[in-house]
């Protein structure tokens, strides 16, 4: 039986009078590629900011079960601790840091992983360089495995806005996660960068062993790389199921798919 990465319990986010998300349960298991779908405004990034620490869910439980640890409650914890824990995420409205390189961002996200403390900063030492130059060489493969190899040393802005949309998964990845949560990865995409976007997802799985959880509004992607979808409108979780299974609901057809 596949181990449950993220265990969402009784979960509800409150804004003043405006329950965003209201009681929802999920679950993630390792080696799973899981879509959360719903109109506009369903909730959908909201549960996001509360599983990745931007938020602290109002009521509930979200847990979280490391490789080589047991389940850990996540509720209030902070973004770089729950990145710790093996979660990383990319976000709906690009955030890469643009006047850097493709590589400089990747190295970011290598930065949790980095030994060398401040001394070694200031001072330069051996093992600090020897370090820097793996972050080089660990954060090149990651370009090369997402084909963004050749924007190595271009700015994240000059790049074309597919390849942004990749060097923010790369820069995800450079964490070494074990749950990357996608929030809207096709967006903006033409129907051949999103066909490659289906192809690298399944590979990041496939290859890397990364379990995923992705929101996302194209349906013809979410049908083709979901094993489960859950579905969310107006903050209630109205169906769970295969994309067959969803495809069929009466209540996802009308509240989503149309009638």
């Amino acid at each position: 039986m596949s181990r449950t990465i993220l265990d969402i319990q009784d979960f509800s986010m409150v804004f003043g009078g405006l329950r965003a998300v209201d009681h929802v349960n999920m679950h993630i298991d390792e080696g799973e590629i899981v879509a959360l779908i719903g109109p506009n405004g369903a909730g959908k990034t909201t549960l996001f900011n509360c599983v990745t620490g931007v938020y602290t869910p109002s009521e509930g439980n979200i847990s979280v079960s490391g490789a080589g640890s047991g389940k850990v409650r996540t509720n209030g914890m902070k973004p770089n601790k729950v990145t710790e824990l093996g979660l990383a995420r990319t976000f709906q409205n690009i955030r890469l840091f643009s006047t850097m390189t493709a590589l400089e961002n990747v190295m970011i996200g290598r930065h949790p992983k980095l030994k060398a403390g401040i001394f070694g900063a200031l001072f330069r030492d051996k093992r600090t360089q020897e370090e820097e130059k793996k972050v080089i060489q660990d954060s090149l493969v990651i370009l090369r495995k997402l084909g963004l190899e050749r924007y190595a040393n271009e700015t994240a802005s000059s790049l074309p806005y597919g390849a942004q949309r990749l060097l923010e998964i790369a820069r995800a990845m450079a964490t070494e996660p074990q749950l990357l949560l996608l929030d809207e990865p096709a967006a903006g995409l033409n129907p051949q960068e999103t066909k490659e976007l289906d192809d690298m997802i399944k590979r990041i799985r496939d290859e890397e062993g990364i379990t995923i959880l992705l929101i996302e509004h194209d349906m013809s992607l979410v049908m083709s790389l979901s094993e489960r979808i859950y579905v969310l409108d107006y903050g209630k979780l109205i169906a769970e199921g295969s994309p067959g299974e969803v495809k069929e609901n009466p209540a996802v057809i009308k509240a989503y798919l149309g009638e």
